[in-house]
């Protein structure tokens, strides 16, 4: 028996336009021959084992929770956000390894097996001989603080931190800025722009003299400058004008096994070397640090305070006792600390690095790609969008940044923070703004969490709200804490005429 011919145009009449637009694609694409790639694509060293239902809200419902929450990205519910970049500290997703090693939490008030286990990582990653845990980064910032500083001290540093100043000014001391100026332009494309300006630290030396300087504070992939890092080069030449002078260098290593890929990377001298031993080699040059172990280390909780100075150990056991809890579990969980102790050797993986900081190329590329103003070079954990040149209509005063933070949302769902004016808060003297020469707006990609297909949607939205920037209107404040106002000040939008 004959087949009966298929009359292939009256087939196609009753295919959906969608359909025969994807089948006109796919025959013009078996037609063309693509020529192997110069540069070969990577991609994440994990596979995915378990996921999270989001929920997906409309436009109308995100204007109505961005008013209520007073166009403050902070005060949102989180189950009200799609696509959550509002900050890589807790956030990110941690390995099989790690949750096996949170069935294996010595909950002991004293003696922890856990606690050893961890400091066991942190002396052999890091190289310092002492570890109090903290619950978490503050925690360090904190005892540090009050050890060390004394009324009218002076902490030079690359660039302020929020809470890390905050802690400073409580023990009685000025913060005083010593980054490289190019740090402050976000146009510069510097590869280390959280390098130490010496010239402005022997200023403060000659001035105040080094015995009303308690210690550098040298903070890796600078959050505030674009997470920007430091080169060894600099670090070096800082540890011989430190050491001419008695003066500490404390770490803030938050991001610190970041900041060793990008000297790899950016550093020629270190091209080859081992990630752990370019970290070992930083952390050598240094006597102590302060970790919010939320970042770097992959876990949701935790921190510590590493020294190598006997005497201040001692002192900050006693302290800690007072503040966070027994010197072997410091405000964590046996749990918490045996996911610690085992992301500590992760993050120092070259292919997570890879994977990770890969993903915030990815995006930073895309986005100038749009020809949205970005902080460049592209940092380690964040993109930083130039929300002072996209909102250039808007005054400083009336918070652009964190007028733009609200627009993201209302347009798509994602949580970003600011990174501007409301974070640089008041000066203590006169009570006015204090203006910082950068206005930002933070997408913080938490490691291990979102995919490639996540970033296109937020590059998208960006491009989308950046074609309407004209019409955008700034916000007052309405609500002002006195400390770190950035978490729960509150605004209202500013209408025409």
């Amino acid at each position: 028996m004959a087949k009966k011919k298929t009359d292939k145009k009256k087939w196609a009449q009753d295919l959906p336009e969608a359909v025969k637009d994807l089948e006109t694609k796919l025959t013009l694409s078996r037609k063309k021959k693509l020529s192997p790639p110069q540069e070969r694509s990577w991609a994440e060293p994990y596979k995915i084992k378990m996921v999270e239902i989001l929920r997906m809200t409309t436009s109308k419902e995100r204007e109505k929770y961005i008013v209520e929450a007073g166009y403050n990205t902070f005060l949102l519910r989180a189950r009200d956000v799609y696509i959550d970049l509002l900050t890589d500290s807790g956030t990110s997703a941690m390995s099989d390894r790690q949750w096996a090693g949170i069935m294996q939490g010595d909950e002991a008030y004293a003696g922890s097996e856990n606690f050893y286990h961890m400091e066991a990582a942190v002396q052999k990653y890091y190289g310092y001989k002492y570890v109090v845990p903290t619950h978490q980064g503050r925690g360090a910032e904190h005892i540090l603080s009050q050890l060390t500083i004394k009324k009218g001290d002076i902490v030079p540093g690359n660039m302020y931190f929020t809470t890390t100043k905050l802690h400073q000014e409580l023990a009685g001391g000025k913060f005083a800025d010593i980054i490289v100026d190019e740090a402050h332009d976000a146009n510069s494309t510097h590869p280390f722009k959280g390098n130490v300006d010496l010239n402005k630290l022997q200023k403060i030396i000659n001035e105040e003299g080094p015995e009303k300087i308690p210690y550098i504070s040298l903070e890796g992939c600078v959050n505030m400058a674009g997470g920007q890092p430091f080169s060894l080069h600099n670090l070096k030449a800082l540890r011989k004008l430190c050491s001419r002078h008695k003066i500490r260098i404390m770490l803030d290593a938050t991001r610190i096994a970041e900041n060793a890929f990008m000297i790899k990377k950016r550093e020629k001298k270190y091209a080859n070397h081992e990630i752990s031993d370019i970290l070992r080699e930083i952390c050598s040059l240094t006597d102590g640090a302060t970790m919010s172990a939320k970042k770097d280390c992959l876990v949701n909780i935790g921190g510590f305070l590493a020294l190598n100075d006997q005497e201040l150990y001692k002192k900050a056991c006693n302290m800690v006792v007072i503040y966070e809890g027994l010197h072997t579990y410091g405000g964590m969980a046996g749990r918490d600390m045996e996911a610690l102790g085992i992301g500590i050797g992760e993050s120092v993986n070259e292919n997570h690095l890879r994977s990770r900081i890969g993903q915030t190329q990815y995006l930073g590329q895309k986005l100038l790609d749009y020809g949205v103003p970005i902080v460049v070079p592209v940092g380690g954990h964040a993109i930083y969008l130039n929300a002072k040149e996209i909102l250039s209509h808007i005054p400083q005063d009336q918070f652009p940044a964190q007028t733009l933070t609200a627009e993201l949302y209302v347009d798509s769902g994602i949580r970003a923070m600011e990174r501007g004016i409301v974070s640089a808060g008041r000066n203590p003297e006169t009570g006015d703004h204090n203006y910082p020469r950068l206005e930002l707006v933070r997408l913080t990609i938490p490691r291990r969490v979102y995919t490639q297909a996540h970033m296109d949607v937020v590059a998208e939205s960006v491009a989308v709200v950046f074609a309407k920037k004209d019409k955008i209107r700034g916000l007052k404040m309405t609500y002002e804490p006195k400390k770190l106002r950035f978490f729960q000040a509150r605004f209202s939008k500013l209408r025409d005429g």
